[in-house]
This record gives structure tokens, C-alpha cells and sequence, in this order.
């Protein structure tokens, strides 16, 4: 029974691409098949129709609101971090505290101050950007926990908000 299945001999059904086999064409032996697809694309490309030309979609980056309100404002996903970054060292220098009004924004100067306003109940809170963040691709900013327990989405963890910037940064006066 095991002779029928063809299985071990060079040709054999059951062999494919395995040792022994070998392309049909002469001239896919000697050039290799990738070789005979670009002689036939080069020889017949001008028989064949045009294909349409398709635009490769462009990624759009999120503008980061102006201070003034001439810029605008960001809509976005927003969630929040605490406990496991509570002391430790932000983009500012200073150390991170979760119960201020703090908030990591990836654009936006150190120190503006922004307005984030939920948008499924319409509570808002003024923070200050102090951090960079969100690590989380599609997350525009990440509030401190006190900021969040503002907007009343400490337990789902993240909402839909709207930033709108308030102040820039104040320059250091030396």
C-alpha cells in the first residue's frame, strides 16, 4: 500500500516542491520563474489596460490645540495613570504626583495649561502638562488620577474628551 501513494519517489504526487522536483518550462529552469514573470510583464506591459493610479492614504497627525484658542481643540481618547508612577520622575523633572492636576500630552509645551472636558457627561477640568505621553497609540493626553476622578472616568479607565489649550508655558525669568 505504500507504493501507491507515490510518496518518496521524484515526481511522485505527494512530493511538491521537495527534492526531484523541477519547473516544467526550460526557461523557467535556466531563469528562474521571478525571471520569466519580468520578461513577460516587460514584453506584454504595453498590451495590457492601465490600471488606475489609487493614492496610498495619508496618516493626518492630530494638531495639538494653541494657546489662545486659536487653534482649536483636540477630540480624542484620554485615559489615566497613578499608583504605579506615583513619585517617580516626569518629562518636566518634577516628580509625578497623582492627586494634582496633572495631565502627559505628546505635543503640547511643559507647563501649558489645557482644559479636558468629557464628552459623554460634559465635566470638565483644568490641568497642567508636566509628562510626556500617552504611550497607547490612539490616546491623545493621560491625566493624573485626580484629574480623571474630576471627569468621573476613574473606573472605565478611558473616555472620549476634548483639549482645548488655556495658557502657554510661563518663560522662566532669569
Amino acid at each position: 500500500m505504500a507504493g501507491l501513494s507515490g510518496a518518496g519517489r521524484a515526481g511522485g504526487a505527494m512530493n511538491g516542491p521537495a527534492r526531484g522536483w523541477r519547473p516544467r518550462h526550460r526557461a523557467a529552469r535556466r531563469w528562474g520563474v521571478s525571471h520569466l514573470a519580468l520578461v513577460l510583464a516587460l514584453t506584454l506591459g504595453p498590451a495590457l489596460p492601465a490600471l488606475p493610479a489609487y493614492a496610498a492614504p495619508r496618516k493626518v497627525a492630530a494638531k495639538a490645540p494653541r494657546a489662545g484658542g486659536g487653534g482649536g481643540a483636540q477630540i480624542g481618547l484620554a485615559s489615566w495613570y497613578g499608583p504605579g508612577f506615583h513619585g517617580k520622575k516626569t518629562a518636566s523633572g518634577k516628580p509625578f504626583n497623582q492627586h494634582a492636576l496633572t495631565a502627559a500630552h505628546p505635543q503640547l509645551p511643559l507647563g501649558s495649561r489645557v482644559q479636558v472636558t468629557k464628552l459623554a457627561n460634559g465635566k470638565t477640568v483644568a490641568v497642567t502638562i508636566n509628562d510626556r505621553g500617552p504611550r497607547r497609540r490612539g490616546r491623545i493626553i493621560d491625566l493624573s488620577r485626580a484629574a480623571a476622578r474630576h471627569l468621573a472616568m476613574e473606573g472605565t479607565g478611558v473616555a472620549r474628551v476634548k483639549v482645548a489649550a488655556l495658557a502657554a508655558p510661563r518663560p522662566a525669568t532669569p
